[in-house]
C-alpha cells in the first residue's frame, strides 16, 4: 500500500463517509485512494470551503470531518475555517500536503514552515516523516480531535510519503546501482539518498490498522447532580441557557431535548442548540433574554461561556448560577459560577432530568407573554414600508413556507441576524452558524456538508449580499455533485451591519456600499436556477419555485432586493 491508500483505510475505519478537497499534486494519492474504497470525494472551488464542509459534517454527525488540501497556499487558504472550528470546538482533521522529506527547507515548490503556521490554530499538529508513521499518527489524530474539548487537528503529509515507493525512488534518482558514482562527492550523495529512501519506506509492509482509539471527555459526579438539584429546589424562577457546547454528541440530541422538556425549566437556545425543542415549544423563549435573566433567581448555563453574548457576565450580575462546560476556561470565563461543573453539559442535563423537575406555569406564562408582546411588535415592524422588500416581512412569510424537514445555514450580518429573530429552526441539528468567531463565508461549505449528511432535507443558506461574495462560486460544486441547495440573498447593496453604526458615528459610508448585483446569474452560469425578486409576491412565488426545482435536483438562488431596515439598530457588539 502507498501512503494515500493507508490514509484512505484509516479514514474508512473511523467512519468517514466524505472527503473534501481541492486537487493538488502533493495530495492526489489521498483522494484517489479514498474514492477507490468508497469514500465520497467532494472537490470544492476553494480550500476554505472544504474545511467548512468538514466542520458541518463534524457538527451534525459527531464523526470528525476530513479535508485534504495541497501544500503552501492550499493550506494557508484554510486558516480562517480551521480557526473557526477551533473556537467553535468542532472536531475535524485537516490533511495537508507538504514538500518531500528529502527536500524540506531547500526551496522546493510551495514549501513553507507549515507546522509553525498551524500549531497556534489547532489542538494538535503532527508531521509524517516515514510511511510507517501514517496509520498510528492518523489514528491518534481522530482521538485527539474528539477528546476533552473537541477541535481541529492538522497532519502534514509530505508528498514522498504518499506515492508508490518505486516512483518516489525514481524521483530521488535512487536506483542506486544503475548509474555508478563518478567521484567521492557523488558516492556520498548516492549513499545519503539511498539511506533516506530506505528509512522512509522501512517496515511499510508491516503496518497494522487498529480500531478507533478510545478518548475521554470530562464527566460529572453524582455529587454535582445533588448540588444542582439542591439549588434548583430552592429556586422559584430558574432559567436555562443552552448553547453549542451542549450539542457535542449529536447522536444524543433527541435525548437532550426530552430531558429539557422533562425538567420544565424555561430555556433560551443559541448556536447549534437552536431548534432543539422544535419550532413551537412552550418552554423555549426567543426574545428579551436579558430581562428574563434579571427576573430569574437561578441561571443554568449549559455549554455557554460568559463572553460578549452575556455581556461578560454582567447580564447575570450577582444572581446565583450553575455553569456546566467541557472547557475549564469557558467555565470560569469572566465570572465564577456558584457551582462550576467541569463536564459534558449534554450528559449532565440528561442525568439532571432523572432527578429533578419543576412545575411553575406562572413563571413560564410570564415569559411567554413578554415573548408574545415582542412578536406583536415584530409583526408591526414587518408592515413598515421600505424602498425594497421589508426583510422582517420576508422572513415572516418564509417561515410559513419552510417544511419541517429544513436545515438553515446562517452566513451574514444584519440580514442573517434578523432571520434569527424571525425564522424558527425546525428540529435538533437544524441550524448551523459559525459560532463565537463570527466568521463570514461559512455558507456554501456548511450547506455542502449538511446536504451530504441529510440529502433528504431542504438546506437553505441565508446570505447577506456581503457574505454571499465569499462562496457563491461553490454553486459549481453543488451542480457537479447534484446537491440541490437553496440560497436566499438579502440584497440591500450594503454591508448593513457595519454601515448602520459607521454612518452614525463617523458620518461616512466609505467601503460599506455595494451594488444591487444580479447574484442569481452566478448560479445560472453553472447550471443552477434562480430569480431576482423585488416584491413580496415575487418572493413567495420564488420560494415555491426553489422548492420545486430542488426536488428535481437543481440548486437555486433567490436574490431578494430588500430595503434598509432599522430592525436591528443599536445592536453593535464588542
Amino acid at each position: 500500500m502507498n501512503g494515500g491508500e493507508i490514509i484512505a483505510k484509516v479514514l474508512q475505519n473511523h467512519g468517514v463517509k466524505f472527503l473534501f478537497t481541492l486537487c493538488g499534486g502533493h495530495i492526489s494519492p489521498i483522494f484517489v485512494s479514498a474514492q477507490k474504497i468508497g469514500i465520497r470525494v467532494v472537490d470544492t472551488r476553494h480550500e476554505v470551503n472544504a474545511v467548512f464542509a468538514a466542520d458541518a459534517v463534524s457538527r451534525l454527525t459527531g464523526v470528525p470531518g476530513v479535508a485534504a488540501v495541497t501544500a503552501g497556499p492550499g493550506l494557508t487558504n484554510t486558516i480562517t475555517a480551521v480557526k473557526n472550528a477551533y473556537m467553535a470546538q468542532s472536531p475535524l482533521i485537516v490533511l495537508g500536503g507538504g514538500a518531500a522529506t528529502i527536500l524540506k527547507g531547500r526551496g522546493s515548490l510551495q514549501d513553507i514552515d507549515q507546522m509553525s503556521l498551524m500549531k497556534p490554530v489547532v489542538k494538535w499538529a503532527a508531521r509524517i516523516t516515514k510511511v510507517k508513521e501514517i496509520a498510528p499518527t492518523l489514528e491518534r489524530a481522530f482521538a485527539v480531535a474528539q477528546e476533552g474539548i473537541p477541535g481541529p487537528v492538522f497532519v502534514e503529509c509530505p508528498i514522498d510519503t504518499l506515492y508508490n515507493e518505486e516512483l518516489v525512488r525514481e524521483w530521488y534518482g535512487a536506483k542506486s546501482k544503475d548509474v555508478p558514482p563518478r567521484n567521492m562527492q557523488e558516492r556520498v550523495i548516492q549513499w545519503y539518498v539511498n539511506r533516506h529512501a530506505r528509512l522512509l519506506f522501512e517496515d511499510k509492509d508491516k503496518i497494522r490498522f487498529h480500531e478507533p482509539q478510545s478518548f475521554t471527555i470530562p464527566n460529572h459526579q453524582s455529587s454535582d447532580i445533588a448540588k444542582a438539584v439542591a439549588m434548583l429546589k430552592e429556586a422559584k424562577n430558574p432559567l436555562m441557557i443552552i448553547g453549542s457546547g451542549a450539542l457535542m454528541q449529536p447522536n444524543k440530541a433527541d435525548e437532550l431535548a426530552a430531558a429539557v422538556v422533562k425538567l420544565g425549566i424555561p430555556v433560551y437556545l443559541s448556536g447549534m442548540a437552536r431548534g432543539l425543542l422544535g419550532k413551537d415549544a412552550n418552554l423555549q423563549m426567543r426574545h428579551k433574554r436579558k430581562e428574563a435573566i434579571k427576573e430569574a433567581d437561578l441561571i443554568l448555563l449549559a455549554g455557554v461561556p460568559n463572553d460578549f453574548r452575556l455581556d461578560y457576565g454582567n447580564h447575570i450580575g450577582h444572581r446565583p448560577f450553575i455553569s456546566i462546560n467541557r472547557s475549564t476556561e469557558d467555565l470560569y470565563k469572566n465570572k465564577r459560577p456558584t457551582i462550576g461543573i467541569h463536564a459534558d453539559p449534554q450528559d449532565f442535563i440528561i442525568e439532571l432530568a432523572k432527578n429533578y423537575a419543576i412545575n411553575n406555569p406562572e413563571w413560564i406564562s410570564k415569559l411567554q407573554k413578554r415573548d408574545e408582546e415582542r412578536e406583536r411588535n415584530i409583526d408591526a415592524q414587518a408592515k413598515d414600508k421600505l424602498n425594497g422588500i421589508n426583510p422582517v416581512q420576508l422572513f415572516r412569510s418564509l417561515d410559513t413556507l419552510l417544511s419541517d424537514n429544513t436545515i438553515l445555514v446562517a452566513d451574514g450580518g444584519d440580514f442573517v441576524a434578523t432571520s434569527a429573530y424571525t425564522l424558527k429552526a425546525r428540529s435538533p441539528l437544524s441550524w448551523l452558524d459559525p459560532g463565537v468567531f463570527g466568521t463570514l463565508g461559512v455558507g456554501a461549505g456548511f450547506a455542502l456538508g449538511a446536504k451530504l449528511v441529510y440529502p433528504e432535507k431542504d438546506v437553505w443558506i441565508i446570505y447577506g449580499d456581503g457574505s454571499a461574495g465569499y462562496s457563491l462560486m461553490e454553486y459549481d460544486t453543488f451542480v457537479r455533485h447534484n446537491l440541490p441547495v437553496i440560497s436566499l440573498i438579502g440584497n440591500d447593496a450594503c454591508w448593513a451591519q457595519i454601515a448602520r453604526d459607521q454612518v452614525d458615528f463617523l458620518e461616512s459610508d466609505c467601503a460599506v456600499t455595494l451594488a444591487h448585483s444580479n447574484y442569481e446569474m452566478i448560479g445560472k452560469a453553472f447550471g443552477a436556477a434562480g430569480d431576482r425578486v423585488e416584491t413580496m409576491e415575487a418572493f413567495n412565488e420564488s420560494v415555491l419555485a426553489a422548492l420545486k426545482n430542488t426536488r428535481k435536483g437543481m440548486p437555486y438562488i433567490i436574490n431578494a432586493i430588500i430595503g434598509k431596515s432599522e430592525f436591528r439598530k443599536g445592536s453593535i457588539s464588542m
